[in-house]
């Protein structure tokens, strides 16, 4: 009798117990899932259009409308979505009510994708997109950055395999940067990735004030499809000026930390400036190129190379735009055309060079027969931004100044501008300045401080056409003024200060001494011995001069050669430029032909006069012809001898540049002779009630 076959295990039972539910839930899964997809596929998800505006409202915190058709299914394994008349709303601070609005949005979109990676859409149809993007004021936030916390996000887009874009406008509002920009994309038509031609666009908007018109193109449109390198040119055009911009972006809108290649060109650089509120001097026509490397507030300009009229210009600039704007630049110049350092002190370049420099100063608003510039400074804008500027220039190209390796520091801080310190050669002696316009102060409060190293005088004055063989001397000095006003002409005009020249010892050629003089008899005697360029020997001279209300008196003109004693009296004024100097010469020795009577200097600072031919002059030509007529003609050169009984000077005051009241003989006698440090001529310094009167209308400009 067999044995029966032992009963199966009660484990065994239980896995194929398990195995038939799993299946079973599998199965019943598989059948929900092509349930939905069928239900989905056969009604096309027209019912999940509600359920689908409030998830995606609730997880982008913003209001998704589709007012027209609406359909979201699988097909067969790509999520299809089309939507007519879409549009997704912006954040309450907004000035747009919707970030994306669309006619129609026809897409397949990649399922895995909006898991993993990055999100691909296969197909895009897209009619009549307007997207608006825009920061809030604090720049803590954007649009296109789904999040309540505070930063924003980098633009970015998903791949696309076929597209066709039409009718799509771009809006860009950046309130920190004062940027709005209203733009309309080409159509795009792409198959597989690939668009095959450049993607342009064109449009218009404002920077501050000034309005802007743009284009560009991206070159790599296919690489952007894929979320690969974006290759992109534009052009702007704003006040006058052309920007091109060139440079690849990792994304379509992520220009951070990204090297840009930018060239700017145009007729006045201060015109490209002036759009975000930063004032500078005039230019001529210039061109410039350099990199741009942006990090947050900061905008980098490196590698700067260029011109601007006829005046070579490297090196860096940066711009920060924080609470104020401030510029940062260190510059370099090989060589500086004189030309276009005028708008420096106000002047317009082309009217400088081409009508000279008087009609450049009527053109600042300067009297007829002016010099000193009457333009303002623009007080309002300097306020609002600051800037540092390290600027050195090698040479000047000027046909009368010496002038080279000028280094220059300029700080602008609310409203004080600083140039400080401002150092050049010229004629192989140093200049030493300091320059300051306080525009916080109504009107300006302007302070010069201008210093001379001794410079050889030969080569000085070598530019305007004297002489420099036999000349040894130097001179050295120092201008200190201060006054009020908003152009130069008005600072100048009411400053009050001290002008000082100091000549040490040194030669002057005679044919330049002996004229000044006026002693005609040593100068003929010196032309027939053939001894014109044999020098003169200066023991110390000072030309000052002090200035009160902008009328600068001479304290005093002295100097003091091996045979002369030459004088000058009078002054000049800022306030409209007039000039009244005499000056005179006495010998210390016995001169048989000796003019002996002032060399007037008149006119105005464009337009000098000389006077030879004075009333003292006249009166000792008339004595001469009496005597000659009364006696014998010899006699009458009797008028003309000078004694030579001229007081040599102690050249301690002098070279100290000591006022005319501190003026000494060598016998410690103080000076009668150099007047009292007012505009009187006489030699008593003075002034006659027909001298006052004159001076007062020449130098008030009173009528």
């Amino acid at each position: 009798m067999e044995t029966p076959p032992p009963a199966p295990a009660p484990v065994d039972a239980q896995k194929r117990r398990k195995r038939r539910i799993l299946r079973n839930i599998l199965l019943g899964i598989v059948a929900v899932i092509v349930a939905i997809w069928l239900v989905l596929y056969i009604t096309k998800g027209r019912f999940l259009k509600h359920p689908f505006e409030r998830v995606v409202g609730s997880l982008t915190h913003r209001t998704l409308t589709v007012r027209g058709d609406f359909q979201l299914y699988f097909a067969p394994f790509r999520i299809k979505l089309y939507a007519e008349n879409f549009t997704l709303s912006n954040p309450d601070w907004a000035s747009r009510p919707n970030l994306f609005q669309a006619d129609k949005l026809d897409t397949r979109i990649a399922p895995l994708s909006l898991l993993f990676g990055k999100r691909r859409l296969y197909w895009l149809d897209l009619v009549n997109g307007a997207v608006d993007l825009e920061w809030n004021a604090a720049h803590s936030a954007n649009t296109w950055t789904f999040s309540n916390k505070k930063g924003g996000k980098p633009l970015e887009f998903p791949r696309i395999d076929v597209a066709t874009v039409t009718g799509t406008t771009v809006r860009y509002l950046d309130p920190r940067m004062r940027v709005l920009a209203d733009l309309k994309v080409a159509d795009i038509r792409s198959v597989d990735a690939t668009i095959g031609r450049a993607v342009g666009l064109t449009g218009k908007g404002r920077l501050r004030e000034t309005p802007f018109t743009v284009t560009a193109q991206l070159l790599s449109p296919d690489a952007t499809a894929n979320r690969g390198q974006n290759k992109l040119v534009a052009r702007a055009r704003a006040a006058g000026n052309i920007i091109e911009v060139a440079g690849t972006l990792p994304s379509i809108a992520d220009v951070e930390n990204v090297p840009l290649a930018v060239t700017a060109r145009g007729a006045n650089l201060s015109t490209l400036l002036g759009v975000i509120d930063v004032a500078i001097p005039n230019t001529r026509t210039y061109k410039l190129r350099a990199q741009l490397i942006k990090q947050g507030d900061e905008y980098a300009f490196t590698h700067l190379r260029g011109f601007a009229g006829r005046t070579d210009l490297a090196g860096k600039l940066t711009i920060t735009n924080g609470e104020r704007i401030h510029l940062d630049s260190v510059l370099t110049t090989k060589s500086l055309d004189i030309i276009d350092a005028a708008p420096f002190i106000g002047f317009n370049p082309d009217i400088v060079e081409t009508r000279g420099a008087v009609a450049a100063a009527a053109a600042t608003g300067a009297a007829p027969q002016r010099l000193l510039p009457d333009g303002n400074l623009p007080v309002a804008t300097m306020q609002i931004f600051d800037a540092d500027l390290k600027w050195t220039i090698g040479t000047v190209k000027s046909r009368n100044l010496p002038i080279s390796n000028i280094d220059l520091t300029l700080d602008l801080e609310r409203g004080r501008l600083a140039l400080s310190p401002l150092t050049f050669s010229m004629a192989r002696g140093n200049v030493a300045s300091d320059v300051i316009f306080d525009t916080r102060a109504r009107p300006s409060a302007v302070s010069y401080d201008i210093r001379l190293a001794p410079t050889p005088l030969g080569r000085l004055l070598k530019g305007y056409g004297l002489t420099e063989a036999g000349t040894t001397g130097t001179v050295k000095g120092r201008i200190k003024l201060d006054g009020r006003g908003d152009s130069i002409h008005d600072s100048l005009a009411s400053s009050r200060g001290r002008i000082a020249f100091v000549l040490p010892s040194g030669a002057l050629s005679v044919r330049n001494v002996q004229l000044a003089e006026l002693d005609i008899g040593t100068f003929a005697q010196r032309m027939f011995q053939g001894k014109l360029d044999e020098p003169v020997q200066i023991n110390c001279g000072l030309i000052g001069f002090t200035v009160r209300g902008g009328v600068a008196a001479a304290d005093p003109i002295l100097i003091d050669t091996r045979k002369n004693v030459i004088v000058g009296r009078g002054g000049f004024s800022f306030r409209n430029e007039a000039v009244d100097l005499a000056f005179r010469a006495d010998s210390k020795k016995f001169s048989l032909f000796a003019g002996q009577s002032p060399v007037g200097v008149g006119g105005m600072f464009a337009a000098p006069k000389l006077s030879v031919i004075s009333k003292d002059l006249l009166a000792r030509v008339g004595s001469g012809l009496g005597l000659a007529l009364v006696a014998t003609p010899v006699a009458g050169i009797l008028a003309f001898v000078d004694v030579g009984d001229a007081k040599s000077t102690a050249c301690g005051p002098v070279l100290s540049g000591a006022t005319a009241a501190a003026q000494r003989t060598t016998k410690g006698q103080p000076r009668d002779d150099v007047g009292h440090g007012t505009t009187a001529k006489a030699e008593d310094g003075k002034t006659s009630d027909a001298e006052r009167k004159g001076q007062r209308k020449k130098f008030l400009g009173i009528f």
